[in-house]
């Protein structure tokens, strides 16, 4: 009964056993990025890591790491972040995207070892960096590598699984630091992130057993294998095109495109909507307040004084995790508009309330948790909406001989402005500085707004489209509110007789 149920479903229809295995192999190298994320940021609340990293503060007797090391090690990964997507993205290009991610893997077990066996702050500061690039390569990767290789109808699931899987990490290590957060020894945050070592030696071992991008290898003149890849990925169904067919179609796609892969044509004709787009989705995924609850988020809730921050910091992967499932399911049936525009309005309301209730000088313990409450479902309608739609719709949006590049120079902007705020955010939250606190929400929450305007007037709705429709549809001048009623029957690639006639009468 279950195997029916399956099939019937509307994933199961388009998932073979080797495109699950695909999708599942190229999800689960991101549990490692939550690791990190979350990781990262729920030791800096552990007693052992502050003793070990901090600096005693005799009038309190506490240890605390100083404001300008915690703005440091949240803020120069970014370094290296911008340096692994660059490398990933290059190698991803020119030797395939599982090399790609061989290589990130094998870079991902050195920067944890940097991490695990570090005594001093700045050995922290370099193995995040370093552990960043591996993030990087890992962004300039997973998602273009999901995107290709599958169906249209289910491409908003796949892709959203890189988002969901991150999450899946935050709640494992997270799991794991509120078992170990009470050792008084380096262990309570060193066995956490012995977790860094597992993943990238699954990905490592297992990762030539997927087939490659059918349209990687078509851009390599690799006809006949990209074929035998599209074989393995799909499963043959009366309302779905064979593997040949599919072929002829992407060939006919790459030789109808309106430009030859330059830097430069990322804008040029239909191609600088497409990157101006990418750029927008990019920049408010963490414009909005993403750096402050993800990697803050802990710590932000530990000055509180109202939860344990370690179980709050479980409490909110587990819900966040539910919220991107959802909008990972729902993206592929309601759409990518409507999930952005109702998860800014959220976004919206939720800033607000942490904003106006920190505006309290001496907020009650209700009061406070209301502050608890908006910081978790601000954080947890983000996972709703622009967190794994920016992946989705920024992979969508490229020309086949542009994918990497425009992923290339979207998630530089993503790195930026996510530096940016992970930079500032502590000066912004803590005396002597700007002391905001959670009035922060009156910052992000203006931000929301515009992503909102953003997300109605720029974004188009890309869901049950091939990656050759949405190409033809750009090529076409199509205006991006128009793309879910454009007839999908137009877009269909024309055999060689009629395209060798089409400029005839």
């Amino acid at each position: 009964m279950f195997p029916s149920v399956l099939k019937n479903n509307h994933l199961g229809r388009y998932f073979t056993p080797r495109l699950a295995g695909a999708v599942g192999l190229i999800s689960l190298s991101t549990l490692n990025y939550g690791f990190d994320n979350q990781g990262i940021a729920t030791s800096q609340a552990m007693a052992a890591y502050k003793r070990q990293f901090g600096v005693y503060d005799p009038s309190t007797k506490t240890w605390a790491i100083p404001t300008y090391w915690t703005s440091l090690l949240n803020s120069l990964n970014f370094i290296g972040f911008a340096v692994g997507l660059y490398i990933g993205s290059v190698i991803s290009a020119r030797y395939g995207r599982r090399m790609s991610m061989f290589f990130m893997s094998l870079w991902a077990m050195m920067s944890a070892t940097v991490l695990i066996s570090s005594s001093r702050i700045e050995q922290v500061l370099a193995g995040r960096i370093l552990n960043y690039a591996y993030v990087g390569m890992e962004l300039a990767t997973c998602p273009p590598f999901q995107a290709e290789i599958i169906p249209a109808p289910i491409r908003g699931f796949a892709v959203g699984t890189y988002q969901a899987s991150l999450l899946v990490g935050g709640i494992i290590i997270n799991s794991v630091c509120l078992g170990t957060n009470q050792m008084s020894s380096n262990a309570a945050w060193r066995i956490p992130q012995g977790l860094f070592y597992v993943v990238p030696s699954i990905v490592a071992s297992c990762i030539w057993f997927i087939p490659e991008s059918p349209r990687w290898l078509l851009l390599q003149d690799r006809v006949d294998e990209a074929l035998d890849s599209l074989q393995k990925l799909r499963r043959p169904g009366p309302d779905s095109p064979t593997p040949e067919e599919e072929l002829a179609r992407l060939q006919v796609s790459l030789a109808e495109e309106q430009n030859q892969g330059t830097y430069m044509d990322l804008f040029r004709g239909s191609n600088r909507k497409r990157t101006l787009i990418a750029i927008g989705m990019n920049f408010f995924i963490q414009a909005t307040g993403s750096p402050f609850t993800a990697a803050y988020g802990t710590l932000f809730v530990q000055s509180l004084h109202s939860i344990n921050p370690f179980k709050y910091s479980l409490m909110s992967s587990c819900i966040n995790t539910l919220a991107c499932v959802t909008a990972i399911y729902l993206s592929d049936k309601v759409g990518r508009r409507p999930l952005l525009m109702l998860g800014s309005i959220l976004q919206v309301a939720w800033l607000f309330i942490l904003g106006g209730v920190g505006t309290v000088v001496s907020p009650t313990v209700a009061q406070t948790q209301v502050i608890v409450a908006a910081t978790a479902l601000s954080s947890a309608s983000l996972c709703f909406s622009w967190d794994p739609l920016n992946y989705i719709v920024t992979t969508e949006l490229p020309a086949s001989r542009l994918r990497d590049k425009t992923q290339r120079v979207a998630s530089m902007v993503n790195i930026l402005t996510n530096f940016v705020f992970s930079f500032s955010t502590p000066y912004l939250l803590n005396s002597p500085y700007g002391n905001l606190h959670s009035k922060v929400g009156f910052i992000f929450g203006s931000i929301a707004c515009c992503s909102f305007v953003f997300a109605y007037f720029c974004v188009p709705e890309m869901k049950g489209r091939s990656l050759e429709e949405i190409n033809n549809m750009f090529q076409a001048g199509i205006p991006v509110r128009e793309f879910s009623s454009y007839p999908v029957a137009i877009l269909e690639p024309q055999d060689d007789e009629r395209k060798g006639n089409k400029s005839g009468p």
